[in-house]
């Protein structure tokens, strides 16, 4: 099992909206980055734990839990011309992006805010506190992962 963080903008997808989503569960579409894509495709498998993010907020803090319930496969959104997403030029028999689904496991105690992350010394090289790191997935290290769920629970 793998530890990863997603980022999403509470305006657009909100941990809230997953967590009153039917199961819990959502395919995160919508992501249009070829690293992210490439991470969503082919490394996040079903059961791997996931840190949702809330981004472009104030502050911007991890909030929640999650898991991968279902592994890299096309994302539909590319394919309809009505969705903010859509991709005219990604052709249906080789598609251009990829979600996962994902079930909401628990709202943390309490948000974590960046501030507070980037103060913790068992974070200071996790991937979303590193200059320049903007990427909506990312790998997060076990004992990151677990040092956020601490911090959570304080």
């Amino acid at each position: 099992m793998r530890h990863w963080l997603l980022k999403t903008e509470p305006s657009s997808f909100s941990f809230d909206d997953l967590w009153k989503a039917p199961r819990r569960t959502t395919g995160w579409s919508g992501v249009r980055n070829y690293q992210a894509r490439n991470l969503l495709r082919d490394e996040l498998k079903k059961g791997d734990r996931v840190l949702i993010y809330h981004s472009s907020t104030e502050p911007p803090a991890v909030v929640g839990e999650a898991e991968v319930v279902r592994e890299g496969y096309p994302d539909p959104t590319q394919f309809d011309p009505r969705d903010d997403h859509f991709d005219g030029d990604s052709p249906q028999d080789a598609p251009r992006w990829f979600q996962v689904d994902v079930r909401g496991v628990r709202k943390l105690p309490r948000e974590v805010p960046l501030a507070e992350l980037r103060s913790a010394p068992a974070l200071k090289k996790m991937a979303l506190l590193q200059r320049g790191q903007r990427l909506s997935v990312q790998p997060v290290a076990e004992s990151e992962y677990a040092a956020i769920l601490a911090l959570a629970s304080k």
